[in-house]
């Protein structure tokens, strides 16, 4: 049992920080979404910064460990989990869930905990440089059987996982992240306050990720060219990252300084998505993109690449936008034609439907307490 003095179950979910990408963001949607079903919830964090550290809800208590990478965590992590003893931790992305195992072995208490697998691991282990990815699998495939239950966000990232580390693939289940929550259709709400939005202006192609070799914006910005010589359009890129450089200097080596922008990081891009012509993920490999799920609610019509995993699962193997190869400068162009010229549909909303909030954190708690 917990040990809140208000006699509610505590339930704790332990990442990074609040920096990042679209699992950071998932998980401040299901810490409040939990929380609003009664239960006290702790955002555990090896570090409380990032971006969507404002947008974790009041009803969410942070609990910031301090320290300057996730395996100085450890102690702290061992501390609260004695202290507070919550029912159930849930662990996010693979390093920090293998942290997450060491620290409740350690706390020698039986909270119950599941790991969270956000990513295609296989991918991610062989494009990353650092030794500690590379290990990853190995590491996983030794130390995530300790875990009560393990569940990956798309069935696509539950089967590389058990390809890739051994684990039997009947002991990872299926979990999305909360996508579509009712502040995301609040914000989705508000105007764009940019002058290539207003009417008469050529249509504006969208794209949202950090700027990083997996999102594989340098292969967008060589198909938006192509676009570009061939009709009138613009191109916006919202996100921060370590590819700035390389990517500026590409937009000036295609000549594309008057159609094309890198506004950097925007905390409401949900009204620059809506108002797209059309919405483009050109990742060469995702979890489940949450950006793809927030463009299908936008009502946007949708261009991604075919990469593991999420975009297939999402699109319904191309129901709800188009499929294209990865790295296929010509094919990203020739989709992006195609979406502008008013070829590709709008998505429908059941296509958003079970990425809603209350339908996902029901399913989190089914797992978690048994709720």
């Amino acid at each position: 049992m917990s040990a809140s003095t208000n006699g509610k179950v505590r339930v704790a979910i332990f990442t990074s920080n609040m920096d990042g990408g679209g699992a950071e963001r998932a998980m401040a949607k299901l810490a409040g979404g939990i929380a609003d079903r009664g239960y006290d919830v702790d955002l555990v964090l090896s570090r409380a910064e990032g971006h969507y550290l404002s947008e974790v809800p009041d009803t969410v208590r942070i609990v910031d460990l301090d320290a300057s990478r996730v395996l100085g965590s450890i102690p702290g992590l061992v501390r609260y989990l004695r202290r507070e003893r919550p029912a159930a931790m849930l662990t996010s992305m693979n390093y920090v869930n293998v942290v997450g195992i060491w620290a409740r072995a350690l706390s020698r208490i039986d909270t119950r905990l599941v790991v969270n697998e956000q990513n295609a691991l296989s991918l991610e282990a062989a494009h990353s440089t650092r030794r500690r990815h590379r290990l990853m699998p190995r590491l996983i495939g030794r130390f995530y059987p300790w875990a009560d239950r393990i569940v990956s966000v798309a069935r696509g990232t539950a089967d590389d996982l058990a390809r890739t580390t051994g684990l039997p693939r009947e002991r990872i289940e299926v979990v999305h992240n909360p996508i579509v929550t009712a502040e995301l259709k609040e914000l989705a709400k508000a105007p764009v306050d940019h002058p290539w939005f207003r009417p008469g202006e050529p249509p504006v192609v969208v794209s949202v990720g950090r700027l990083s070799p997996q999102k594989d914006f340098g292969t967008l910005l060589r198909a938006f060219a192509r676009v570009r010589d061939r009709r009138p359009a613009r191109l916006v890129i919202l996100g921060e990252g370590p590819e700035r450089g390389m990517l500026e200097s590409l937009v000036s080596e295609l000549g594309l300084e008057e159609t094309a922008i890198l506004p950097g990081w925007v905390a409401n891009p949900y009204p620059w998505m809506a108002n797209a012509g059309a919405y483009v993920l050109s990742s060469r490999w995702e979890g489940l993109p949450s950006v793809l799920i927030e463009a299908l609610y936008c009502d946007v019509p949708i261009v991604a690449t075919d990469c593991l995993s999420g975009p297939r699962e999402i699109l319904d193997e191309g129901a709800h936008g188009l499929l294209v190869k990865v790295g296929d400068v010509e094919a990203l162009a020739r989709g992006i034609e195609s979406a502008l010229a008013g070829e590709v549909p709008r998505p429908e909303p059941a296509s958003w439907k079970p990425y809603e909030q209350g339908f996902v954190v029901e399913r989190y708690l089914d797992v978690l307490v048994g709720a």
